[in-house]
């Protein structure tokens, strides 16, 4: 190929905020994808088929990619593994980045300096998609908000896809030309910094706490990128926001704000009052169900009952069979899910709880004495607003992992504190130490990749050595 080529990426701006996406010709483009992981290989894929030219760079060296990626050299992908050159990057007509790639590195700030289009696996795969996309975000809550939400829509009678940043990116529903009436998805922070034409008719945000802060410059930055997900909403659209949280209460999208409360009444929304989740329209009632017909429990599950049944209704679902879904949903795993009861003694997995906030909300949901596991790699969070909470609830405090030792010298002097040198340890300690009517949690404030493949692996690890001689 000698020169660039053009795509409909080239031309920023040319959109007015409510007109659809231009879906960009690839053909023969000379594409870039940065990152070989599960989005990056699917992001691969759908540009082979558009019939784009496909380079696909990765840190990891040859032998340590997944097996599917390697597969993406017989299929005519170009592999860059075991770094990233530069002169790859800037011979691009577009560059396709994974959430998990910071927009910072320096073969992308040089890109981007020569005008190379940068853009993510969401934001390309939305230019595809003509179906109603409902969008979920936030710092925490965001699986179970976007997984309940498409049970509801399910139950409605509606063909539905649930992806994005849970389980299935976007753009292998765009791969397999699945049919869907309505597609729900989840965005991160990460996701939310590349788009730009992203049209979700019902975007939900439910909270906006410290989180990613060894990845973004500061809590504004951060909080920014989860109000992109209202940019391109129009009067005609619903914005679903947690009226409780400062960042979710000052958004000012163009669409229609419905809110949710578990602090006081919204005029068009749901809140909690008496024990009930009430959804109202401009003051009137429309429906309600008692708290405690719901499997979910928890104060944080009140917000996302709350949330995806608002963003339902926006969409036509009966208030009164959508709370009959949500009343029916039994959760995720890893999401303060309990492991068992053994001795008298529950023992929760909140794995998925790697930040403050999400701590802070799991500790609520709790009035019996809590022995917290808790540590493991630091996000440049702050863990002092965990202090109060720590001091009235937590009977013992076990810390592991790389970030025990700021978190000791954080929380310590609130509750007993003890380290400890990894979950076996950790889980013998709480176990030792519980008594009947004692919780043991799981919920770490901090990230995994000290110790676990994931927050799935340690969530596993820590639920097979609860059981480990009690099945």
């Amino acid at each position: 190929m000698g020169g660039r080529v053009e795509t409909t990426f080239d031309k920023p701006g040319v959109l007015s905020r409510n007109d659809r996406a231009v879906r960009p010709d690839l053909a023969g483009a000379k594409v870039l994808v940065v990152g070989l992981a599960r989005t990056g290989q699917a992001a691969a894929e759908f540009l082979l088929k558009q019939g784009a030219h496909v380079t696909a760079t990765d840190l990891l060296a040859w032998e340590s990619l997944d097996p599917r990626a390697q597969a993406l050299a017989e299929r005519g992908v170009a592999l860059e593994p075991g770094g990233h050159r530069e002169e790859t990057f800037t011979q691009a007509d577009l560059i396709v980045v994974s959430p998990g790639v910071p927009l910072t590195i320096k073969p992308l700030l040089t890109a981007r300096a020569k005008g190379i289009r940068i853009t993510g696996e969401i934001e390309l795969a939305s230019r595809f998609i003509d179906q109603p996309l409902v969008a979920v975000t936030g710092t925490n809550g965001k699986t179970t908000t976007t997984s309940l939400t498409g049970e509801i829509l399910q139950a409605s009678g509606r063909k539905v896809f649930v992806g994005g940043n849970i389980g299935r990116p976007l753009i292998d529903y765009v791969n397999k030309s699945e049919p869907a009436e309505v597609v729900v998805i989840e965005v991160s922070s990460f996701q939310l910094e590349t788009v730009e034409t992203l049209h979700p008719v019902a975007g939900i945000l439910l909270n906006v706490t410290p989180d990613h802060l060894d990845r973004h410059p500061d809590f504004e930055a951060y909080a920014a990128a989860k109000l992109r997900l209202f940019d391109r909403q129009g009067p005609e659209d619903t914005a679903v926001l947690n009226v409780d949280d400062p960042v979710a209460a000052g958004a000012a999208p163009r669409s229609r704000r419905l809110f949710f409360s578990r602090r006081s009444r919204v005029g068009s929304g749901a809140y909690v009052e008496a024990g009930r989740l009430v959804l109202v329209a401009e003051g009137k009632e429309l429906a309600a169900r008692p708290l405690a017909d719901m499997l979910l429990t928890g104060a944080h599950n009140q917000e996302n009952i709350m949330a995806a049944v608002s963003a339902a209704w926006a969409l036509g679902v009966d208030p009164d069979a959508a709370f009959e879904a949500a009343a029916r949903f039994r959760g995720l795993p890893h999401r303060v899910e309990l492991v068992g009861e053994y001795d008298g003694v529950r023992y929760y997995d909140d794995s998925k709880g790697t930040n403050v906030g999400a701590v802070i909300k799991s500790l609520e949901g709790f009035s019996s004495p809590v022995i917290l596991i808790a540590g493991g790699r630091d996000k440049s969070g702050d863990f002092r607003p965990l202090r109060p909470l720590i001091r009235e609830k937590v009977k013992l405090l076990i810390l592991l992992g790389e970030a025990k030792d700021k978190m000791a010298g954080v929380l310590g002097g609130q509750t007993e504190t003890v380290p400890v040198g990894d979950m076996a340890e950790a889980v013998a300690l709480a176990r030792e130490r519980a008594g009947p009517g004692d919780v043991v949690l799981l919920s770490p404030a901090c990230a995994s990749f000290d110790m676990f493949k994931d927050y799935a692996h340690r969530g596993r690890v820590f639920a097979d050595l609860v059981r480990e001689g009690k099945d």
